[in-house]
Protein backbone atom coordinates (compact mmCIF):
# COMPACT_ATOMS: atom_id res chain seq x y z
CA UNK A 1 0.00 0.00 0.00
CA UNK A 2 1.32 3.22 -0.64
CA UNK A 3 2.43 5.47 1.85
CA UNK A 4 -0.14 8.20 0.95
CA UNK A 5 -2.75 5.87 1.57
CA UNK A 6 -1.56 4.95 4.76
CA UNK A 7 -1.60 8.21 5.91
CA UNK A 8 -5.04 8.95 4.85
CA UNK A 9 -6.76 5.67 7.00
CA UNK A 10 -4.63 6.18 9.90
CA UNK A 11 -6.03 10.22 10.24
CA UNK A 12 -9.54 9.19 9.57
CA UNK A 13 -9.04 6.89 12.30
CA UNK A 14 -7.73 9.22 14.71
CA UNK A 15 -10.55 11.51 13.88
CA UNK A 16 -13.08 9.20 15.01
CA UNK A 17 -11.24 8.05 18.24
CA UNK A 18 -12.06 11.60 18.84
CA UNK A 19 -15.65 11.93 18.40
CA UNK A 20 -16.50 9.32 19.95
CA UNK A 21 -14.39 10.27 23.60
CA UNK A 22 -16.26 13.80 23.20
CA UNK A 23 -19.74 11.91 22.85
CA UNK A 24 -18.64 9.92 25.90
CA UNK A 25 -17.74 13.16 27.74
CA UNK A 26 -21.01 14.91 26.69
CA UNK A 27 -22.63 11.71 28.67
CA UNK A 28 -21.05 12.49 31.79
CA UNK A 29 -23.46 14.42 34.67
CA UNK A 30 -22.12 18.08 35.39
CA UNK A 31 -21.91 20.03 38.58
CA UNK A 32 -25.07 21.07 38.17
CA UNK A 33 -26.46 18.09 37.62
CA UNK A 34 -28.64 16.05 39.80
CA UNK A 35 -27.45 12.24 39.94
CA UNK A 36 -29.06 9.59 41.74
CA UNK A 37 -26.64 8.19 44.31
CA UNK A 38 -26.50 5.11 46.76
CA UNK A 39 -28.04 5.69 50.11
CA UNK A 40 -25.36 6.51 52.57
CA UNK A 41 -23.69 4.09 55.40
CA UNK A 42 -23.71 5.83 58.84
CA UNK A 43 -20.82 4.09 60.65
CA UNK A 44 -21.40 5.15 64.14
CA UNK A 45 -18.09 5.53 66.35
CA UNK A 46 -16.85 3.19 68.98
CA UNK A 47 -18.79 3.71 72.11
CA UNK A 48 -16.69 4.80 75.12
CA UNK A 49 -16.58 3.08 77.98
CA UNK A 50 -19.55 4.19 80.58
CA UNK A 51 -17.62 5.25 83.66
CA UNK A 52 -18.81 3.93 86.54
CA UNK A 53 -19.03 7.14 89.07
CA UNK A 54 -19.27 4.84 92.26
CA UNK A 55 -16.17 2.60 91.86
CA UNK A 56 -13.80 3.41 94.41
CA UNK A 57 -17.02 2.74 96.48
CA UNK A 58 -18.27 -0.51 95.49
CA UNK A 59 -14.55 -1.78 95.54
CA UNK A 60 -14.49 -0.35 99.06
CA UNK A 61 -17.21 -1.03 100.61
CA UNK A 62 -19.34 -3.89 97.92
CA UNK A 63 -23.09 -3.67 98.76
CA UNK A 64 -22.30 -2.32 102.39
CA UNK A 65 -23.07 1.15 100.91
CA UNK A 66 -25.01 1.36 97.81
CA UNK A 67 -25.58 5.40 96.97
CA UNK A 68 -28.59 4.63 94.83
CA UNK A 69 -30.29 2.55 97.75
CA UNK A 70 -29.30 3.90 100.73
CA UNK A 71 -29.93 2.15 104.64
CA UNK A 72 -32.68 3.95 106.50
CA UNK A 73 -30.90 6.79 108.97
CA UNK A 74 -33.24 9.88 108.68
CA UNK A 75 -36.76 8.15 108.69
CA UNK A 76 -35.87 6.10 112.01
CA UNK A 77 -39.25 5.12 114.04
CA UNK A 78 -38.93 6.73 117.29
CA UNK A 79 -41.59 6.57 119.92
CA UNK A 80 -44.55 9.21 120.49
CA UNK A 81 -43.14 9.69 123.99
CA UNK A 82 -40.06 10.65 123.79
CA UNK A 83 -39.77 14.25 123.27
CA UNK A 84 -35.92 15.07 123.70
CA UNK A 85 -34.13 15.79 120.69
CA UNK A 86 -30.59 17.99 120.38
CA UNK A 87 -29.86 17.64 116.23
CA UNK A 88 -30.80 21.69 116.18
CA UNK A 89 -30.16 22.20 112.45
CA UNK A 90 -27.90 19.62 111.50
CA UNK A 91 -31.19 17.11 110.09
CA UNK A 92 -30.11 13.72 109.66
CA UNK A 93 -30.06 12.71 105.86
CA UNK A 94 -29.46 9.36 104.54
CA UNK A 95 -26.62 10.52 102.85
CA UNK A 96 -24.47 12.28 104.84
CA UNK A 97 -25.31 9.59 107.93
CA UNK A 98 -23.73 6.83 105.58
CA UNK A 99 -20.65 9.11 104.81
CA UNK A 100 -20.36 9.60 108.53
CA UNK A 101 -20.45 6.00 109.08
CA UNK A 102 -17.28 5.67 106.65
CA UNK A 103 -15.77 8.54 108.61
CA UNK A 104 -16.59 6.72 111.88
CA UNK A 105 -15.14 3.44 110.89
CA UNK A 106 -11.98 4.69 108.78
CA UNK A 107 -8.96 4.39 109.98
CA UNK A 108 -7.78 6.47 107.47
CA UNK A 109 -8.39 9.16 110.34
CA UNK A 110 -5.43 8.20 112.26
CA UNK A 111 -1.67 9.36 111.94
CA UNK A 112 -0.79 5.67 111.82
CA UNK A 113 -4.16 4.28 110.26
CA UNK A 114 -4.65 1.72 113.03
CA UNK A 115 -7.36 3.77 115.45
CA UNK A 116 -10.46 4.95 114.13
CA UNK A 117 -13.62 6.25 115.90
CA UNK A 118 -14.93 2.63 116.25
CA UNK A 119 -11.84 1.68 118.33
CA UNK A 120 -12.98 2.93 121.16
CA UNK A 121 -16.56 2.62 120.42
CA UNK A 122 -17.40 -0.57 119.60
CA UNK A 123 -21.25 -1.38 118.26
CA UNK A 124 -21.09 -5.10 120.44
CA UNK A 125 -20.19 -3.02 123.59
CA UNK A 126 -23.32 -0.74 123.00
CA UNK A 127 -20.85 1.68 121.20
CA UNK A 128 -18.22 1.97 124.24
CA UNK A 129 -15.23 0.02 124.76
CA UNK A 130 -14.58 -2.78 127.72
CA UNK A 131 -10.93 -1.40 128.59
CA UNK A 132 -10.67 0.84 131.24
CA UNK A 133 -8.77 3.42 128.80
CA UNK A 134 -9.11 2.76 125.02
CA UNK A 135 -5.89 2.51 122.67
CA UNK A 136 -4.55 5.54 120.63
CA UNK A 137 -1.81 5.94 118.10
CA UNK A 138 2.30 4.99 119.13
CA UNK A 139 0.75 3.23 122.36
CA UNK A 140 -1.27 6.85 123.57
CA UNK A 141 -4.06 6.05 125.85
CA UNK A 142 -7.06 7.88 126.60
CA UNK A 143 -7.19 9.77 129.93
CA UNK A 144 -10.76 8.76 130.83
CA UNK A 145 -13.03 5.95 130.02
CA UNK A 146 -14.57 5.89 126.65
CA UNK A 147 -18.42 6.79 127.26
CA UNK A 148 -21.31 4.94 125.43
CA UNK A 149 -22.91 6.31 122.72
CA UNK A 150 -26.70 5.30 122.34
CA UNK A 151 -28.83 7.35 121.95
CA UNK A 152 -26.78 10.95 122.34
CA UNK A 153 -29.20 12.27 119.68
CA UNK A 154 -32.49 11.68 122.67
CA UNK A 155 -30.61 14.55 125.32
CA UNK A 156 -31.20 17.61 126.39
CA UNK A 157 -28.02 17.88 127.47
CA UNK A 158 -26.27 19.42 124.55
CA UNK A 159 -22.44 19.30 125.80
CA UNK A 160 -19.90 16.27 125.07
CA UNK A 161 -17.40 14.56 126.73
CA UNK A 162 -17.11 13.37 130.66
CA UNK A 163 -16.65 17.30 131.47
CA UNK A 164 -18.71 18.91 128.67
CA UNK A 165 -15.83 20.36 127.26
CA UNK A 166 -17.48 20.26 123.32
CA UNK A 167 -20.17 22.33 123.01
CA UNK A 168 -21.98 20.24 120.19
CA UNK A 169 -21.60 16.82 118.90
CA UNK A 170 -20.45 18.39 115.78
CA UNK A 171 -17.62 19.64 117.36
CA UNK A 172 -17.07 17.10 119.54
CA UNK A 173 -16.72 14.57 116.74
CA UNK A 174 -13.48 15.66 115.03
CA UNK A 175 -11.19 16.70 118.60
CA UNK A 176 -10.45 12.77 119.24
CA UNK A 177 -8.68 12.87 115.51
CA UNK A 178 -6.69 15.89 116.52
CA UNK A 179 -5.61 14.89 120.15
CA UNK A 180 -2.34 13.78 120.72
CA UNK A 181 -2.87 10.67 122.55
CA UNK A 182 -5.68 9.09 120.16
CA UNK A 183 -6.00 9.74 116.69
CA UNK A 184 -2.55 11.70 116.79
CA UNK A 185 -3.48 14.89 113.89
CA UNK A 186 -2.55 17.16 116.98
CA UNK A 187 0.12 18.81 114.98
CA UNK A 188 2.33 18.34 118.08
CA UNK A 189 5.83 16.52 118.06
CA UNK A 190 6.47 16.69 114.37
CA UNK A 191 2.80 14.82 113.77
CA UNK A 192 0.49 16.31 111.37
CA UNK A 193 -2.82 18.47 111.64
CA UNK A 194 -6.28 19.01 110.75
CA UNK A 195 -5.07 20.00 106.86
CA UNK A 196 -2.32 17.01 106.91
CA UNK A 197 -5.61 14.84 107.04
CA UNK A 198 -7.80 16.70 104.47
CA UNK A 199 -5.38 16.37 102.32
CA UNK A 200 -4.67 12.74 103.36
CA UNK A 201 -8.31 12.47 102.90
CA UNK A 202 -8.75 13.91 99.08
CA UNK A 203 -6.04 11.38 97.77
CA UNK A 204 -8.68 8.14 98.66
CA UNK A 205 -10.71 7.72 95.91
CA UNK A 206 -13.58 6.14 97.83
CA UNK A 207 -13.73 10.06 99.42
CA UNK A 208 -13.75 11.99 96.39
CA UNK A 209 -16.95 9.83 94.88
CA UNK A 210 -18.90 10.10 98.61
CA UNK A 211 -18.25 13.80 99.16
CA UNK A 212 -19.36 14.14 95.23
CA UNK A 213 -22.26 12.20 96.14
CA UNK A 214 -23.48 13.76 99.10
CA UNK A 215 -22.05 17.27 98.78
CA UNK A 216 -21.80 17.99 94.97
CA UNK A 217 -18.02 18.04 94.96
CA UNK A 218 -14.88 16.34 96.10
CA UNK A 219 -13.64 18.94 98.34
CA UNK A 220 -13.28 17.55 102.05
CA UNK A 221 -13.54 20.23 104.96
CA UNK A 222 -13.62 19.61 108.65
CA UNK A 223 -17.21 21.42 108.86
CA UNK A 224 -18.32 18.86 106.44
CA UNK A 225 -16.91 15.81 108.11
CA UNK A 226 -18.44 17.49 111.47
CA UNK A 227 -21.68 17.21 110.10
CA UNK A 228 -21.68 13.94 108.64
CA UNK A 229 -20.31 12.48 111.98
CA UNK A 230 -22.84 13.58 113.92
CA UNK A 231 -25.51 12.25 112.21
CA UNK A 232 -24.23 9.09 112.20
CA UNK A 233 -23.76 9.39 116.05
CA UNK A 234 -27.38 10.76 115.93
CA UNK A 235 -28.59 7.85 114.36
CA UNK A 236 -27.61 5.54 116.76
CA UNK A 237 -30.36 4.56 119.14
CA UNK A 238 -32.19 2.40 121.07
CA UNK A 239 -36.07 1.81 121.50
CA UNK A 240 -36.66 -2.40 121.64
CA UNK A 241 -36.25 -2.94 125.21
CA UNK A 242 -38.79 -4.02 127.36
CA UNK A 243 -39.09 -0.81 129.24
CA UNK A 244 -40.30 0.71 125.69
CA UNK A 245 -42.69 -2.59 124.68
CA UNK A 246 -44.68 -1.44 128.98
CA UNK A 247 -44.36 2.32 128.11
CA UNK A 248 -46.43 2.23 125.04
CA UNK A 249 -48.76 0.70 127.22
CA UNK A 250 -49.60 2.55 130.05
CA UNK A 251 -50.40 6.47 130.54
CA UNK A 252 -46.70 7.18 132.51
CA UNK A 253 -43.76 6.20 133.85
CA UNK A 254 -45.19 5.88 137.65
CA UNK A 255 -48.18 3.32 136.05
CA UNK A 256 -47.44 -0.51 136.59
CA UNK A 257 -45.96 -1.65 133.47
CA UNK A 258 -47.92 -4.98 132.61
CA UNK A 259 -45.11 -7.03 131.20
CA UNK A 260 -42.92 -6.44 133.94
CA UNK A 261 -42.36 -8.86 136.83
CA UNK A 262 -42.88 -7.74 140.34
CA UNK A 263 -39.68 -7.05 141.11
CA UNK A 264 -39.17 -5.17 137.78
CA UNK A 265 -42.00 -3.03 138.67
CA UNK A 266 -41.06 -2.34 142.30
CA UNK A 267 -37.39 -1.41 141.16
CA UNK A 268 -38.90 0.78 138.71
CA UNK A 269 -41.11 2.79 141.53
CA UNK A 270 -37.74 2.82 143.44
CA UNK A 271 -35.78 4.43 140.32
CA UNK A 272 -39.03 7.56 140.17
CA UNK A 273 -40.03 8.26 143.43
CA UNK A 274 -38.22 11.02 145.10
CA UNK A 275 -36.60 10.19 148.73
CA UNK A 276 -37.32 11.50 151.94
CA UNK A 277 -34.45 12.22 154.47
CA UNK A 278 -34.48 13.08 157.90
CA UNK A 279 -32.17 16.33 158.87
CA UNK A 280 -28.76 14.01 158.63
CA UNK A 281 -29.23 13.04 154.80
CA UNK A 282 -30.29 9.55 156.38
CA UNK A 283 -33.55 8.49 153.88
CA UNK A 284 -36.71 7.30 155.80
CA UNK A 285 -38.74 7.12 153.06
CA UNK A 286 -39.60 7.42 149.15
CA UNK A 287 -37.51 5.61 146.74
CA UNK A 288 -34.37 6.62 145.39
CA UNK A 289 -34.80 9.33 143.20
CA UNK A 290 -32.26 8.04 140.30
CA UNK A 291 -34.91 10.18 138.17
CA UNK A 292 -33.97 13.65 139.08
CA UNK A 293 -30.67 13.10 137.43
CA UNK A 294 -31.49 10.21 134.59
CA UNK A 295 -35.24 11.58 133.45
CA UNK A 296 -37.16 8.66 131.91
CA UNK A 297 -37.92 7.78 129.36
CA UNK A 298 -34.60 9.20 127.93
CA UNK A 299 -32.79 8.46 131.12
CA UNK A 300 -30.05 11.19 129.76
CA UNK A 301 -28.38 13.26 132.11
CA UNK A 302 -29.89 16.62 133.80
CA UNK A 303 -27.55 19.14 132.30
CA UNK A 304 -27.77 21.39 135.25
CA UNK A 305 -26.11 18.02 137.04
CA UNK A 306 -22.45 18.37 139.15
CA UNK A 307 -20.68 15.63 139.28
CA UNK A 308 -21.91 12.25 141.69
CA UNK A 309 -19.19 12.26 143.93
CA UNK A 310 -16.96 10.31 141.48
CA UNK A 311 -13.79 12.60 141.39
CA UNK A 312 -11.55 10.40 140.57
CA UNK A 313 -8.14 10.08 137.95
CA UNK A 314 -7.27 7.18 136.33
CA UNK A 315 -3.69 6.50 137.32
CA UNK A 316 -3.70 8.96 139.69
CA UNK A 317 -3.87 10.17 142.78
CA UNK A 318 -5.37 13.48 141.46
CA UNK A 319 -9.18 14.54 141.51
CA UNK A 320 -11.26 15.99 138.66
CA UNK A 321 -14.76 17.72 140.04
CA UNK A 322 -15.97 18.70 136.44
CA UNK A 323 -16.60 15.43 135.20
CA UNK A 324 -20.26 15.76 135.25
CA UNK A 325 -22.02 14.66 132.05
CA UNK A 326 -23.00 10.97 131.39
CA UNK A 327 -23.91 8.76 129.15
CA UNK A 328 -28.13 7.73 128.82
CA UNK A 329 -28.79 4.48 130.98
CA UNK A 330 -30.08 2.39 127.91
CA UNK A 331 -27.87 -0.24 127.53
CA UNK A 332 -25.20 0.41 130.17
CA UNK A 333 -26.34 -3.82 130.54
CA UNK A 334 -26.94 -6.12 127.82
CA UNK A 335 -30.42 -8.24 128.26
CA UNK A 336 -28.80 -11.11 130.06
CA UNK A 337 -27.59 -8.52 132.73
CA UNK A 338 -23.91 -8.48 131.86
CA UNK A 339 -22.11 -4.96 131.63
CA UNK A 340 -21.55 -3.33 128.24
CA UNK A 341 -18.23 -1.65 130.21
CA UNK A 342 -17.25 -0.30 133.14
CA UNK A 343 -18.95 2.72 134.41
CA UNK A 344 -18.23 6.37 135.48
CA UNK A 345 -15.25 8.45 133.92
CA UNK A 346 -12.72 6.67 135.60
CA UNK A 347 -14.18 3.44 134.95
CA UNK A 348 -13.90 2.27 138.31
CA UNK A 349 -17.43 0.48 138.87
CA UNK A 350 -17.79 -2.76 136.82
CA UNK A 351 -21.18 -3.83 138.00
CA UNK A 352 -24.14 -1.98 139.07
CA UNK A 353 -24.32 -3.26 143.06
CA UNK A 354 -21.16 -1.32 143.15
CA UNK A 355 -22.54 1.92 141.28
CA UNK A 356 -25.48 1.53 143.82
CA UNK A 357 -23.17 1.28 146.73
CA UNK A 358 -21.85 4.04 145.75
CA UNK A 359 -25.11 6.27 145.95
CA UNK A 360 -25.80 4.50 149.34
CA UNK A 361 -23.49 5.80 151.20
CA UNK A 362 -22.21 8.96 148.98
CA UNK A 363 -18.40 9.89 150.04
CA UNK A 364 -17.98 13.30 152.24
CA UNK A 365 -14.70 14.08 150.76
CA UNK A 366 -13.98 17.91 151.97
CA UNK A 367 -12.30 18.60 148.44
CA UNK A 368 -15.18 18.04 146.56
CA UNK A 369 -16.67 20.99 146.10
CA UNK A 370 -19.11 20.62 143.09
CA UNK A 371 -21.26 17.87 144.70
CA UNK A 372 -24.66 18.52 142.93
CA UNK A 373 -27.02 19.75 145.35
CA UNK A 374 -29.27 16.39 145.03
CA UNK A 375 -26.98 14.00 147.05
CA UNK A 376 -26.26 16.68 150.00
CA UNK A 377 -28.65 17.33 152.56
CA UNK A 378 -28.08 19.78 154.86
CA UNK A 379 -24.53 19.94 154.45
CA UNK A 380 -24.51 15.72 155.01
CA UNK A 381 -23.99 13.30 152.11
CA UNK A 382 -27.13 11.49 151.19
CA UNK A 383 -27.71 7.83 152.93
CA UNK A 384 -30.29 6.14 151.09
CA UNK A 385 -30.34 2.98 153.68
CA UNK A 386 -30.68 0.53 150.56
CA UNK A 387 -31.80 -3.09 151.50
CA UNK A 388 -30.88 -6.22 149.13
CA UNK A 389 -34.32 -5.92 148.42
CA UNK A 390 -34.43 -2.48 147.26
CA UNK A 391 -30.40 -2.96 145.37
CA UNK A 392 -32.01 -6.02 143.64
CA UNK A 393 -35.29 -4.65 142.25
CA UNK A 394 -33.52 -1.40 140.84
CA UNK A 395 -30.65 -3.70 139.16
CA UNK A 396 -33.57 -5.78 137.76
CA UNK A 397 -35.59 -2.81 136.75
CA UNK A 398 -32.10 -1.12 134.86
CA UNK A 399 -32.12 -4.47 132.91
CA UNK A 400 -35.45 -3.47 131.16
CA UNK A 401 -33.63 -0.90 129.57
CA UNK A 402 -31.59 -2.88 127.21
CA UNK A 403 -32.32 -3.64 123.64
CA UNK A 404 -30.77 -5.89 121.16
CA UNK A 405 -31.07 -4.01 117.36
CA UNK A 406 -28.31 -1.86 118.12
CA UNK A 407 -25.95 -4.44 118.50
CA UNK A 408 -26.64 -6.19 115.28
CA UNK A 409 -28.09 -3.34 112.91
CA UNK A 410 -25.91 -3.24 109.51
CA UNK A 411 -26.72 0.49 109.39
CA UNK A 412 -24.22 0.68 112.51
CA UNK A 413 -22.13 -1.93 111.56
CA UNK A 414 -18.48 -1.35 109.85
CA UNK A 415 -18.66 -0.77 105.66
CA UNK A 416 -15.21 -1.53 105.48
CA UNK A 417 -15.40 -5.16 103.53
CA UNK A 418 -12.08 -5.86 104.58
CA UNK A 419 -12.25 -5.20 108.15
Amino acid sequence: MKKSNLLTISFVLMISLIISCSKTDLALPTLNSTVATAPKVVVSPTPMSVIDPYAAIKLSFGTNIDPLNLLNYANQAVPNYINKDNTGNNIITNAKASLGRVLFYDKNLSTTNTISCSSCHKQNFAFSDTSLTSAGVEVGQTVRHSMRLINARFATESKFFWNERATSLEQQTTMPIQDHLEMGFSGVNGRGNMASLLAKLSKINYYNELFKFVYGDTVITEARMQESLAQFVRSIQSFDSKYDVGRVQVRNDNDPFPNFTAIENTGKNLYMTPPVFNTNGIRIAGGLGCNSCHNAPEFDIDPNSRNNGVIGVIGSNDIELNDTRAPSLRDLLKTDGSINSRMMHNGVFNNLAAVLAHYNNIPNNPRNNNLDGKLRINNATQQLNLTTEERDAVIAFMKTLSGTLVYTDKKWATPFINQ
